[in-house]
């Protein structure tokens, strides 16, 4: 399994609040974009970054959500996306009504950066920072329009540089400063263990079970009735108690075929880019406050393609500290 790539930077956009993002994450799940959208966000300012002449290398990133408004109906237990009605046919007749998620968001964007000048010209990282913050305010964000704040003259929504440089040990202190400043807030973790432990406990049960078996009871709330040792009245409990704020998450693409030569295949939207149908995989991620990462790579995704098998992941390194106390206290 590959690691996340090295670094020296992490460049923060605090507190953006976007406006209409997609909240249809993939075919299956609904609500946080999906962490393909920041990917692709990232690279997209990368290229925009060195077209304006800046010498800068994104590797990875971070979401760190601090508010959200799925904007849905609020009435009854079911709810439904807040559709609109779009303009007439040409011929007059009433436009069939295409079903989109849409979503308000409040969020820091924390990118993994490669930047030698910034290093040795510490002074010009300030205009190169504020020439990416400009670069970023005409761009989509997961198909949501950036919305500049209120009081844009605020320390809070400025952008700011974590050097990470030094020592092992300076580093992570510098971290554990720097992931207090996100609060409050989640960061979105890769929790694969989870999905993994789920289907070794319902193979246990049941040989049959697959991982989907596993990835559907980890997306639902699982009630069973447990009576008491003497088997007087128990009660109703449900197995996400003490398992945190876990829910299904779309990481990536997987293959459905070969690959296509550019050109190959009609209406593509890149006619100079080899082709390929996929289809969206699926694993368990974790909304965790910033104070309990214990590593910037613990907060990072990034890409994983391995094309011979036809599997373009998205990854994260969050591994769970052995002892919960050690996280709980974690502030230090």
């Amino acid at each position: 399994m590959s690691t996340c790539p090295n670094f020296d930077h992490l460049l923060v956009l605090p507190h953006l609040h976007v406006q209409n993002a997609n909240a249809v994450s993939s075919p299956l799940t609904h609500g946080f974009p999906s962490m393909t959208a920041f990917l692709g966000l990232m690279w997209a300012l990368e290229r925009k970054a060195r077209a304006a002449g800046l010498d800068l290398a994104f590797k990875a990133v971070g979401a760190i959500a601090h508010g959200h408004q799925e904007l849905v109906t609020d009435g009854g237990f079911v709810k439904a996306f807040r559709l609109t009605r779009n303009p007439i046919d040409k011929d007059g007749s009433t436009a069939a009504i295409v079903e989109e998620g849409r979503i308000h968001l409040e969020l820091s964007l924390v990118f993994a950066v490669d930047c030698a000048r910034w290093s040795r010209e510490p002074d010009s990282r300030h205009a190169d920072v504020a020439t990416v913050a400009s670069l970023l305010a005409e761009m989509r964000i997961a198909g949501g329009t950036l919305r500049p704040p209120g009081l844009a003259t605020r320390m809070r929504y400025q952008p700011w540089v974590v050097d990470l440089t030094g020592t092992e040990d300076d580093r992570q202190a510098v971290f554990r400063k720097a992931r207090m400043r996100l609060l409050p807030g989640f960061a979105l973790v890769s929790r694969d263990d989870r999905l993994e432990a789920r289907l070794a406990e319902l193979q246990a049960e049941s040989p049959a079970a697959t991982r989907l078996d596993a990835w559907l009871s980890l997306s639902r709330v699982n009630w069973h009735y447990q009576r008491d040792g003497q088997g007087g009245k128990g009660e109703w409990r449900n197995d996400r108690r003490g398992q945190g704020w876990t829910v299904p998450i779309p990481v990536g693409y997987g293959a459905l075929g070969e690959l296509h030569a550019a050109g190959l295949v009609a209406n593509a939207r890149d006619a100079s880019t080899p082709f390929r149908f996929v289809e969206s995989l699926y694993s368990i991620g974790e909304w965790l406050s910033p104070h309990r990462l214990q590593s910037p790579q613990q907060l990072l995704w990034y890409a994983d393609s391995q094309a011979d098998a036809g599997l373009y992941r998205c990854r994260n390194d969050y591994r769970p500290v052995a002892d919960p106390f050690e996280q709980l206290y974690a502030f230090d």
